[in-house]
């Protein structure tokens, strides 16, 4: 019966038996010769009859542990074949795909996902880190869902406002406590004078400091020295570390200043509107799936709640 049968001590020493070899079955399952050893002592006990010659150099099957050797093999390979084909039947989670922007990915989008996907365990999320306007061949893309960010108007899709957001300077506690001082625009000139310049057809909509300066009422200022970056994440980083002062939007310096790893050198005051705001994009025919649905819900609760705050 089969549940008298040492199944642990027929591994063993089927594994020893495929190269005639205690150290060999050892190697292969994570054990030590001793206890391959051991287990097959424990199936000779069972058995009644020894399945190994023992001798100086090594060990040698029996003929009766050669024919125990042939059935036990093919057991274990049809045992094998029977498990994975269960695997293969059960069927995937079901993956949705959605494509943002990288910055947005990884200062607003990754710290919030938790919360999505304790709601919604089923869901496989993936996450395509890509800015390129998706709507002329979505067919082609893995992405069932888009966060975009810009003016628009976005053709060829239904678009779901997301967020709005302001533009303002930011830097670390150390550097606003440092001899040189921060406290109006005009300051800025003492200071290296971050920002981006990413490659997008509306890039040039984002406010450079030059506009920043002008909506904040204050003369141009000639910086100590000016850095450009392709994403925001670079610049934000550049400014935690002390090395300037970078000019960032609400959303994805909003994390960094809760942490109190940035701070703003002139508190409220001159925060600039962005012309520029994220939008969630979806195939223009067609009903969403329902993870795209669940996702899309999600999506815009919480940025309801973020802009509230």
């Amino acid at each position: 019966m089969i549940e008298h049968l040492p199944l642990n001590a027929l591994r063993a020493f089927t594994f020893a038996a495929r190269h005639e070899s205690f150290k060999s079955a050892a190697e292969a399952l994570h054990l030590t010769p001793g206890a391959i050893s051991r287990q097959v002592k424990t199936l000779e006990q069972h058995l009644g009859a020894a399945v190994f010659e023992r001798h100086a150099h090594g060990v040698k099957l029996t003929p009766r542990g050669m024919r125990l050797a042939r059935a036990a093999d093919d057991a274990l390979r049809a045992l094998a074949q029977g498990y994975e084909a269960a695997r293969a039947s059960i069927p995937a989670a079901p993956q949705l795909t959605v494509s943002a922007a990288p910055s947005l990915i990884q200062h607003w989008l990754l710290p919030r996902l938790a919360d999505f996907e304790a709601k919604n365990p089923g869901i496989d999320l993936a996450l395509d880190a890509s800015a390129a306007h998706i709507a002329p061949a979505w067919h082609s893309s893995s992405a069932q869902l888009a966060i975009r960010y810009g003016r628009g108007p976005w053709p060829g899709v239904r678009t779901q406002p997301l967020m709005t957001e302001t533009v303002f300077p930011v830097c670390s506690p150390a550097l606003l406590a440092g001899n040189t001082p921060l406290d109006e625009p005009a300051d800025l000139a003492h200071h290296t004078l971050l920002h981006v310049a990413w490659e997008s057809a509306q890039a040039s909509l984002f406010p450079d400091w030059r506009a920043w300066l002008d909506a904040a009422g204050a003369a141009p200022v000639s910086a100590r020295t000016h850095r450009r970056f392709s994403l925001f994440g670079l610049a934000l980083d550049q400014a935690i570390a002390g090395r300037g002062v970078a000019l960032t939007s609400s959303v994805l310096a909003a994390d960094r200043l809760a942490s109190g790893v940035l701070v703003r050198p002139f508190g409220d005051r001159f925060a600039l509107p962005s012309p520029l705001s994220y939008a969630l994009l979806m195939p223009a025919t067609g009903e969403p799936p329902p993870m795209a649905a669940a996702f899309a819900e999600w999506l815009s609760r919480e940025c309801l709640s973020f802009s509230r705050h």
